[in-house]
């Protein structure tokens, strides 16, 4: 009797028929659902006023879609209906989400400049997403331009985004009309930086010395407690200190470029071995 469902193929067409599929090759996709899940409750948390929860679901929903990759990759269960799956959900927690919490929550009390702010957002962080796509398969470009994203990374916009909200939060600023046009110019800047030819840094290449292992763990785990007990002070700290590493992640691009264009001179100059 035919089962009302088509197989599940993680291969994709012309691989091989598996009838039973391993765990782990479903994990990624169950993670990149309930990071959907995360970003569409957060949207209807906002619609209901309850915003501190909708912000914990929406950043719930970037870190669950911002590492359901990596975890296919570490456990060897890549697959392109995943990298699909995980292109579509990016838009929603990275774009939709945070455009319409911060909407609902500041936005809407600059009127339709405001709601133009959220959509512009939205559709950046989709072009964002799609050049960063192009970008991965491009097989000529430079090696040491792999350490570099172009432009604000998705999911960094989508926690920057909100950093209005986090000061809301703490008290700092409140939220009028006056703060609600001053989020929407905030919006199209964070927009901006995501379509934007900034190089930031991944840190993908770091390498940990062995002494410093354990003082790196003793600090991670600090930052975890604070951001449990302190969410919203650290996270507008933790953004303040993106966007000043912004900049500087931009000079240390054009140093690094300059000294490859003089590697390359130098090595145009060598004569021609024998």
């Amino acid at each position: 009797m035919p089962t009302p469902f088509q197989p599940f193929e993680p291969h994709g067409r012309g691989g091989p028929r598996i009838r039973e599929i391993p765990l782990r090759m479903i994990l990624p996709n169950l993670i990149t659902v309930l990071a959907i899940c995360a970003g569409l409750s957060g949207i209807r948390l906002a619609f209901e006023m309850r915003f501190e929860t909708a912000v914990v679901m929406v950043l719930i929903a970037a870190f669950l879609d911002g590492i359901d990759g990596r975890i296919a990759r570490a456990l060897k269960a890549t697959s392109k209906f995943g990298a699909q799956m995980d292109s579509l959900a990016d838009i929603v927690n990275f774009g939709v989400a945070p455009a319409l919490v911060i909407y609902a929550f500041l936005l809407d009390r600059a009127g339709s400049p405001g709601w133009i702010a959220a959509l512009l957002f939205a559709i950046a962080c989709g072009l964002r997403l799609a050049r960063f796509n192009v970008l991965d398969e491009d097989q000529d470009r430079p090696a040491w331009q792999a350490e570099y994203f172009v432009g604000v990374p998705a999911p960094a916009g989508a926690v920057v985004v909100m950093l209005p909200i986090y000061l809301v939060f703490i008290g700092a600023v409140v939220p009028d009309r006056v703060f609600g046009f001053v989020c929407s110019g905030f919006t199209l800047l964070v927009a901006f930086l995501l379509v934007s030819r900034l190089p930031v840094y991944t840190g993908k290449t770091i390498k940990i010395p062995g002494d410093k292992v354990l003082p790196l763990i003793l600090g991670v785990a600090l930052f975890v407690m604070l951001l449990v007990t302190y969410p919203w002070q650290t996270l507008s700290l933790s953004v303040i200190g993106y966007l000043i590493f912004l900049p500087l992640s931009a000079r240390a691009y054009s140093r690094r470029a300059r000294l490859e264009e003089q590697k390359a001179a130098a090595a145009a100059m060598q004569p021609p071995a024998d």
